[in-house]
């Protein structure tokens, strides 16, 4: 069934099952818990990856828990905005934007990430511009009427950044700098688009570019990284704002904890990660900053 056809069943569900009790305010504690997480190429492999922090949250929670794959970060916002979803993984910039419109959307948490290839230490990562190595694009100068790869539009490294931070850089606009502008659908899919030619290069975010290179799809020495971004929060874990606060509680404790456990431990090593930290929304106001800063461009 098409994410919309289920958004909608959702919500003429949610209708019937309210009807006649206008003005009750009852918090949620469903006997599912439903999961997402942006497209990423984590969630393209085998599922079974996550299956430690479903085990977890099970734990925590007594609750059967359900994980929906997405197609984009703007299904992932538009199933929590419709109720369907009640925990999700979203980017920086689509927490923000689905935040503006559902303010009771609460952050909890997210990976502190171990150093790799191009990621530093810690719950921050970079938006990195490559080149493929042997291209003959290494500096800022050769840029101009070359081919760029962004990610998706609601992505902090994959657009945010580059149409904020780096156009000041370049002093003009991304569609006026470049001679033409594609979106890949993921950072995997920009890396391996600079790699195979179809974009001269490309901005990616560093944790993504290292799975790349982790998966045995290129080598550091593939790439050259010709601008990097200030280092911003990684990807927030969010809830639901009508979940009741008690089971809030019990799935923050899950994530925060998971690393306690050797499945936990496992999963965490799986996605380059040391632990999950806590987090809160002004958290995010780097964001913000830069989300406001592109929309007094339009």
């Amino acid at each position: 069934m098409k994410l919309s056809n289920v958004i909608k069943a959702v919500i003429s569900g949610m209708a019937i099952a309210t009807a006649g009790i206008a003005g009750a305010e009852e918090c949620k504690n469903p006997e599912v818990l439903r999961f997402s997480m942006i497209p990423t190429e984590e969630t393209t492999q085998e599922l079974t990856l996550y299956q430690p922090m479903v085990n977890q949250l099970k734990k925590a929670t007594g609750k059967n828990v359900e994980f929906f794959l997405p197609t984009s970060y703007a299904s992932v916002v538009e199933a929590m905005l419709a109720g369907f979803v009640d925990i999700g993984m979203h980017g920086p910039y689509s927490y923000v934007i689905a935040q503006e419109k559902d303010p009771t959307l609460k952050v909890f948490a997210t990976y502190a990430k171990h150093k790799g290839h191009f990621q530093e230490e810690g719950p921050g990562y970079k938006a990195v511009l490559v080149s493929r190595s042997d291209s003959g694009i290494s500096k800022i100068e050769d840029l101009k009427g070359t081919v760029v790869g962004l990610t998706d539009p609601a992505s902090t490294s994959g657009n945010l950044l580059p149409r904020v931070a780096f156009t000041k850089v370049i002093g003009e606009d991304l569609e006026d700098h470049f001679s033409r502008v594609v979106y890949t659908g993921g950072h995997d899919l920009s890396a391996m688009a600079v790699l195979e030619g179809q974009v001269d290069v490309a901005f990616v975010a560093t944790h993504r570019l290292d799975n790349v290179i982790d998966r045995d799809l290129a080598t550091m020495d593939d790439f050259t990284v010709i601008w990097a971004s200030p280092v911003i929060p990684q990807d927030p874990f969010v809830v639901s704002g009508a979940l009741c606060d008690d089971l809030v509680e019990q799935i923050k404790s899950a994530f925060l904890t998971l690393n306690d456990s050797e499945e936990g431990k496992e999963y965490l090593k799986n996605v380059n990660a040391s632990k999950f930290v806590a987090m809160t929304d002004a958290d995010y106001d780097i964001i913000r900053d830069l989300k406001a800063a592109k929309d007094a461009k339009k």
